[in-house]
C-alpha cells in the first residue's frame, strides 16, 4: 500500500509531499491586534508538512515565537496534554512521534518509534496515554506519558485515521477509514471491543462532546457526520453537511460542534442540542484542521493552502477581522490556553 494516503480536493492531491506545489510563502508584518482579541495570550501549535516543523504562535501580537521547532518529516497530526503540558507530533515519513515541552518550546532529545504512517491522536489527559493512530499499520500505539515509551499496541480496523477519548469511561473510539466503521478500544486493557460501530464511507475525523456523552465522526465521501451515543456505542443520528468533512473539534461550554468541509472551504456548524446543521461559513482554502478554546469560544481554522489561520468568533459565528500566518503548507493545529 501506498505510504502516503492523499485526499483529493477539486482534483489536487493534499496530503503527500510533494503533491501541490506550494509558492514562496510571501514576507508579511504581524497580524494586526484587534479589541476582540483574547486579552490573556494563547498559543497555537502548528505543525508544517513542508518544513518539518512547529510553529508556535501568540494570539495577542500574531507573531510566532522565535524559530520553529524542529521535528521530523512530515509532521501530520498534533495533540497535546495539559496536565503535563507536552505536545506531541507524529512524523509520517519516519514513523515515530515527537514530545515537545510547551513551557520551554523545544523538542525533547528522543522521538518515539511508533507504527506506519502515524495519521492521527488521542489523549487521555486522566491516564496519561496517548494514542497514536498509524495507518498503514492498523493499529494503535498506545504511549505511557510518564515515561513516553509504547507499552501497548492495540489492532484497530482498516486504514485507522483518526481517534478520540473518552476519559469518564477510558474508551478510546478510532476512525477506520476503508472499512466505514470505528473500533472501540478499553483503555484499561488496551484491547479493541466487538463488534466495530458503522458509520458512513470514509470516516475521518471524530471528536467526543462531554456535555451530551456523544462523539462525533466526520464522514468523507458520505458528506454527513455521524453522531455516536457514549453509553450505547451506537449511532443515533446521521446529519447531512458539506462535501468532503474532514475534521471535527466541540466546545462543550455552547455544545456547539465545529466541521471542516474541504470541498466547499468552508465550517460547518451543528448544534449539540438539536443535532442539526445551523450554520456554513466560508472560511478559506484547504481547511484541514481546527481548534477550540471553549473559554473565550474561539476557533482557529487551518487553512492548509493559504499558509493561514482564520479565527472565527464562535458567539457570533462570524470571521475575526485578522488572520495568523504559519510555516509552510501548515497541516494540523492545537491551542494552549490558561
Amino acid at each position: 500500500m501506498n505510504k502516503c494516503q492523499p485526499i483529493r480536493i477539486n482534483n489536487n492531491l493534499i496530503n503527500g509531499p510533494g503533491n501541490v506545489p506550494i509558492p514562496p510563502n510571501p514576507t508579511l508584518p504581524p497580524s494586526p491586534t484587534s479589541p476582540t482579541m483574547p486579552e490573556v495570550p494563547r498559543f497555537l501549535y502548528v505543525t508544517n508538512l513542508q518544513q518539518a516543523t512547529t510553529s508556535v504562535i501568540n494570539t495577542i501580537t500574531g507573531e510566532q515565537i522565535a524559530d520553529p521547532i524542529p521535528v521530523s518529516v512530515y509532521p501530520i497530526a498534533i495533540a497535546y496534554n495539559p496536565v503535563t503540558e507536552l505536545a506531541y507530533v507524529a512524523n509520517t515519513n519516519t514513523d515515530d512521534v515527537s514530545v515537545i515541552d510547551t513551557t520551554t518550546n523545544t523538542a525533547l532529545p528522543n522521538r518515539i518509534p511508533v507504527g506506519s504512517f502515524p495519521d492521527g491522536f488521542a489523549v487521555n489527559s486522566v491516564t496519561n496515554r496517548i494514542y497514536v493512530v498509524n495507518s498503514n499499520s492498523y493499529n494503535v500505539s498506545v504511549i505511557d506519558g510518564a515515561t513516553n515509551t509504547v507499552v501497548a499496541t492495540v489492532p484497530v480496523g482498516t486504514l485507522p485515521s483518526f481517534a478520540a477519548v473518552n476519559p469518564a469511561t477510558n474508551q478510546i473510539l478510532v476512525t477506520n477509514t476503508a472499512s466505514n466503521d470505528v473500533t472501540v478500544i478499553d483503555g484499561s486493557t488496551n484491547t479493541s471491543l466487538t463488534p466495530t460501530i458503522p458509520v458512513g464511507e470514509d470516516p475521518y475525523g471524530i471528536a467526543y462532546n462531554p456535555t451530551t456523552n456523544q462523539f462525533f465522526v466526520a464522514n468523507n465521501t458520505s458528506n454527513t457526520v455521524s453522531v455516536i451515543d457514549g453509553a450505547s456505542l451506537r449511532v443515533i443520528a446521521t446529519i447531512p453537511v458539506g462535501v468532503q468533512p474532514y475534521a471535527i473539534d466541540i466546545n462543550p461550554i455552547t455544545n456547539l460542534i465545529y466541521v471542516t468541509i474541504l470541498v466547499d472551504d468552508a465550517l460547518a456548524v451543528i448544534d449539540g442540542a438539536t443535532l442539526t446543521l445551523i450554520d456554513t461559513i466560508p472560511i478559506g482554502d484547504a481547511p484541514f484542521d481546527l481548534a477550540v478554546d471553549p473559554t473565550e469560544n474561539r476557533i482557529y481554522v487551518l487553512n492548509s493552502l493559504d499558509d493561514q489561520i482564520v479565527v472565527l468568533d464562535g458567539a457570533t459565528n462570524t470571521i475575526l477581522p485578522f488572520v495568523y500566518r504559519t510555516g509552510r503548507q501548515p497541516y494540523s493545529i492545537i491551542v494552549k490556553y490558561p
